[in-house]
C-alpha cells in the first residue's frame, strides 16, 4: 500500500514543476513522502498529518492546476492513512 505514498510523492514533484510559488516546499514535502514510501519502518499518522498540514498551507497560494494536483496527492495520503492503525 506504500505505492500510494509513492504516487503522492510523484504528484507533488509534478506540482512543484508547475508551481511558480512554493515549488521548493512542494518538492520537499514530496521527497518526505517518497522517503516514507521507501522505508521499512511503520509510518505514523502524526508525520503524515504534518505533511498534509504543509500542503493545506500552500494550496490557497497556487493556481487551480497545481491545487488540483495537491488535492490528488492528498487523496493518496488519505488512502494510505486508512490502512494504518491509530487516530
Amino acid at each position: 500500500m506504500r505505492e500510494t505514498l509513492a504516487a503522492a510523492s510523484d504528484l507533488l514533484a509534478s506540482a512543484a514543476d508547475d508551481a511558480d510559488d512554493h515549488a521548493d516546499r512542494l518538492g520537499e514535502l514530496g521527497d518526505q513522502l517518497g522517503s516514507l514510501a521507501d522505508q521499512d519502518r511503520d509510518v505514523d499518522h502524526g508525520r503524515l498529518a504534518r505533511i498534509q498540514s504543509g500542503l493545506a498551507e500552500i494550496r490557497p497560494d497556487v493556481d487551480d492546476s497545481v491545487a488540483a494536483t495537491i488535492d490528488e496527492a492528498n487523496d493518496e495520503v488519505n488512502a494510505f492513512r486508512e490502512t494504518i492503525e491509530g487516530v
